[in-house]
C-alpha cells in the first residue's frame, strides 16, 4: 500500500498544517501553479515529491518540473498535469495522453475546484484537489490524500485547510 498526498494551486503559499496532514503519506503530488521553488524545496525535504508546472509558474520551476508526469504506483498508472479540462472535456493534449497511456488516475489542478469523479468515457478517475493556496477565487483551501493498494485507489479524503482568506493558527 502506498499513501499519496495531493495538492495544487499553492501560488507560493504553503500552509504548514499540510505537514501534519501529509505526515503519513509516502509521496506528495503537486499538480501545478506552485509559485516558488522554496515551496517545492520544503516539500522535497519532507517527503518524495512529484510535481508539474502550472500556467503561473516561471522558468525556474519549469526547468525543474515537467508539464506532465506519468507514474505507475502499485500497478496503478497515474497521469498528472496542471490544465486538463473537465472530465470528458479534456484539452487535445490531455485527451491524446489519456488515449495513449490509458491511466487509471488523472490528477490535475487549475480550476481551484475540488472534484473526484469517474470518467466512464476514458475509464479514468479524475482527481482535482482544489486549491491549497490563498490566491484565487475558491472559498475553501483543500488538499486530498488517498491510498493505492493492488492497483486501486481507496480511502480518498478531501481535507479542508480553512477559508482562502484566513490562515489557521
Amino acid at each position: 500500500m502506498t499513501r499519496i498526498g495531493v495538492l495544487s494551486d499553492t501560488h507560493g503559499f504553503l500552509d504548514e498544517t499540510i505537514f501534519d496532514y501529509f505526515k503519513d503519506v509516502d509521496i506528495i503530488f503537486h499538480a501545478g501553479d506552485i509559485g516558488s521553488v522554496t515551496l517545492t524545496d520544503k516539500l522535497k525535504n519532507f517527503k518524495p515529491l512529484k510535481a508539474v508546472y502550472g500556467n503561473i509558474d516561471g522558468q525556474e520551476i519549469r526547468s525543474e518540473f515537467p508539464e506532465h508526469v506519468i507514474e505507475t504506483i502499485e500497478g496503478c498508472k497515474i497521469l498528472m498535469t496542471h490544465i486538463a479540462g473537465s472530465e470528458g472535456k479534456y484539452n487535445h493534449q490531455v485527451r491524446a495522453l489519456l488515449e495513449q497511456e490509458q491511466p487509471q488516475l488523472l490528477i490535475c489542478g487549475h480550476s481551484h475546484i475540488a472534484k473526484v469523479v469517474h470518467d466512464k468515457k476514458f475509464n479514468v478517475l479524475y482527481i482535482n484537489s482544489g486549491a491549497a493556496g490563498i490566491h484565487g477565487f475558491h472559498k475553501m483551501r483543500t488538499i486530498l490524500r488517498f491510498e493505492i493498494e493492488n492497483g486501486k485507489p481507496k480511502n480518498m479524503e478531501l481535507i479542508e485547510l480553512g477559508l482562502r482568506g484566513k490562515i489557521q493558527a
